[in-house]
């Protein structure tokens, strides 16, 4: 994939996780902040990335560690329990899952959707 193509993938997928939390904290909290959702999936993919880098070698645990480390930025970005993060995180997910599972028929490719290795499987 050329530097474009990569550049465009990771701008659609940032925009799709946006959207994604967006939708959720619309839901489980109210707020209605699009840039605040897409600065939270930014930062919440880089700790995820860099939570999985480091920890997903732990034996049993090691996979739920990333997990855990993007429901407490969703928690600390929102202001919001733990519960409230975890549902805002599930909602997110899902709607990712349902926005990426339609993208492909417009011709746009987005990645980066914990536990959905590809579109194939849904």
């Amino acid at each position: 994939m050329s530097l474009i193509g990569s550049a465009v993938t990771f701008a659609v997928s940032l925009l799709v996780g946006g959207l994604a939390i967006f939708i959720a904290a619309a839901v489980v909290t109210g707020t209605r902040d699009y840039g605040h959702a897409v600065f939270t999936a930014l930062v919440g993919a880089v700790v995820w990335g860099l939570t999985a880098f480091f920890l997903s070698w732990v034996p049993l645990v090691g996979e739920f560690f990333p997990l855990l480390a993007w429901i407490w930025v969703i928690r600390a970005r929102y202001g919001t329990s733990w519960v409230h993060a975890g549902i805002i995180g599930f909602v997110a997910w899902a709607s990712a899952v349902l926005v990426l599972a339609v993208l492909p028929f417009a011709g746009v490719d987005a990645v980066g959707v914990p536990f959905v290795r590809s579109l194939g499987a849904i």
